[in-house]
């Protein structure tokens, strides 16, 4: 059973800043942690296709929509087993249900509200 919880989401301004984190628990995770698992965060505007927004990856490498790039920054704590992303500039755009996931699985978290004002 693999658990991802997410949290950070909430009402901002435009031009203001979130965190949202996910906790990841189970057994993928259970002998070295998050260290060799691949772990993304996507989305879903209201009335759209869900998405990806950035990957984080075991050896390093990260990957972004192009929407995001320069204003949102992925990052991980293994040790805590935690993925963030870090949302800079918001734009109402960027108003969506936001889901971590362990990149190309099946296992994705609840989702955390975001909704941007103009």
């Amino acid at each position: 059973q693999v658990q991802l919880v997410e949290s950070g989401g909430g009402l901002v301004q435009a031009g203001g800043s979130l965190r949202l984190s996910c906790v990841a628990s189970g057994n993928i995770f259970s002998d070295n942690g998050m260290a060799f698992i691949d772990m993304a965060w996507y989305r879903q505007p209201p009335g759209k296709q869900r998405e990806l927004v950035a990957a984080s990856y075991s050896g390093g490498g990260t990957n972004y929509v192009d929407s995001v790039k320069g204003r949102f920054t992925i990052s991980r704590d293994n040790a805590k087993n935690t993925v963030y992303l870090q949302m800079n500039s918001l734009k109402p755009e960027d108003t969506a249900v936001y889901y971590c996931r362990v990149h190309g699985t099946p296992y994705w978290g609840q989702g955390t509200q975001v909704i941007v004002s103009s």
